[in-house]
């Protein structure tokens, strides 16, 4: 009877905590310029070494929200093949957002690794 392999493949990133980084991931790549949707997932992917698996379902609510909130606007521009895009760009608020979203994920960064120091 052939044994189970473990594939060294590691585990999905759980849904909470991609959740709980959209915000600050979003926020960040819009800090460098204006983007639309399949490119910020894209730079999801390419940020995270492929770990984090954005799609357009989870991303759109996302950036709907982020725009009630007025961090960020949308515009409609032609993109390189001539197709309209839905671009997305910080406000000030967004910028504001984005200090504070990495003050907090700076404090969580530093109680993890001493956590982990520790056990």
């Amino acid at each position: 009877m052939p044994r189970a392999v473990r594939s060294s493949k590691p585990e999905r990133i759980a849904k909470d905590l991609i959740a709980a980084s959209a915000t600050a991931l979003v926020l960040s790549i819009l800090n460098k310029g204006d983007s639309y949707g399949y490119a910020i997932i894209q730079e999801v992917r390419e940020l995270s070494g492929g770990q984090l698996e954005w799609s357009e379902g989870m991303l759109y609510p996302v950036l709907h929200r982020m725009e009630d909130q007025a961090l960020i606007e949308s515009f409609e521009e032609r993109g390189d093949n001539g197709r309209k895009r839905k671009y997305y760009r910080l406000r000030p608020d967004g910028r504001r957002a984005l200090a504070e979203e990495r003050r907090q994920w700076d404090v969580v960064h530093a109680a993890l690794t001493k956590a982990w120091r520790t056990s």
